[in-house]
């Protein structure tokens, strides 16, 4: 049996959506086969009012144990440091947060937001949001850098926007059935089991990445070309498990033809949204990529991708389907 209390705050709630449709395990069998006590959740618990508000007091006082504090979305700070901008049971959310997180197990940010801010704390940021350990790729956040949950683990930042299900369940999973000395982090603090290959790992146009191929046009991406080039996609350098763990076991942002976007990055949204930057590639000169795979730089990159390209056999720049 793991307590689990599931917090949510500044955000969307996509992650809920996406937990709530999880299939292996689903939601009713984490509850029924692996002894998940869901204490609160804003979505998925039957109390509210008072009785939340007594067993919050509960847990903190020590009365009822808290194996997990889930939180997603962001913690919220303003205006001018008070959090009343989100309230949650009559008081700001960050506080319930703070005093949660202290007798807490394990502590687990889901969702881009929560482990970095997210486009909340994108400046110019007037909801004075961050994550819980992080803002954006800033180690800090509502907790503080030397933050560490009762088993030792800093937070666990389950990232995306949102994370995958199959992300969220496992890491409940290794909790409930007291696996939590085999979860591995990242330098980020991701687990390493989800984020440690990249999103381009199992992209089904990896063999137009390899020739340099691009797609001119949107509607081209699951036909011919990359979208690394001209698109934006930045699925070279994002660190997730996209294309190796479908959603809905069927496919993925590349995979039906959408660039990667990097949510799983602390740097994300990149550049800010800044007008021009969004589904386009940035380059030097109209010509050098300015974000390249992880471990080259432009310039050798772009000697490497004209001798591909040169190189390229005439069925790399054809369409793969013919009607």
């Amino acid at each position: 049996m793991a307590n689990v209390i599931w917090i949510s705050g500044g955000a969307c709630n996509g992650n809920t959506h996406s937990f709530l449709n999880a299939e292996e395990p689903t939601v009713v069998d984490l509850v029924t086969d692996f002894g998940i006590n869901i204490l609160f959740h804003e979505s998925a618990a039957p109390t509210y009012g008072e009785q939340s508000k007594k067993l919050f007091h509960d847990v903190i006082a020590g009365r009822i144990a808290l194996d997990l504090l889930v939180c997603e979305g962001t913690v919220i700070t303003g205006p001018n440091g008070t959090g009343r901008y989100n309230m949650l049971l009559g008081r700001p959310h960050k506080d319930w947060i703070k005093e949660l997180a202290a007798v807490a197990g394990v502590v687990v940010a889901v969702g881009q937001c929560a482990s970095w801010g997210g486009l909340p704390a994108t400046p110019p940021n007037p909801s004075g949001s961050m994550g819980l350990q992080y803002k954006r790729n800033e180690r800090g956040g509502w907790l503080g850098a030397d933050f560490k949950a009762k088993s030792g683990l800093p937070v666990i930042n389950i990232s995306g926007c949102p994370a995958h299900p199959d992300w969220i369940s496992q890491i409940l999973v290794a909790v409930a059935t007291g696996r939590v000395g085999d979860i591995q982090l990242d330098q980020f603090q991701r687990p390493l089991t989800f984020f440690k290959s990249f999103t381009q790992t199992g992209c089904t146009r990896n063999q137009y990445f390899e020739w340099k191929s691009s797609v001119e046009e949107f509607g081209q991406g699951t036909r011919k070309g990359c979208l690394f080039y001209e698109k934006g996609c930045r699925g070279s350098m994002t660190h997730s498990s996209c294309n190796r763990i479908l959603w809905n076991r069927q496919s993925s942002k590349t995979r039906s033809g959408h660039p990667c976007h990097g949510c799983t990055e602390p740097a994300w949204p990149f550049y800010d949204l800044a007008p021009g930057t969004v589904f386009k590639s940035q380059k030097v000169m109209g010509v050098i990529p300015q974000d390249v795979p992880e471990g080259t730089d432009p310039l050798s990159y772009t000697l490497h991708a004209a001798a591909a390209r040169a190189a390229a056999p005439q069925w790399a720049k054809e369409d793969m389907f013919v009607v």
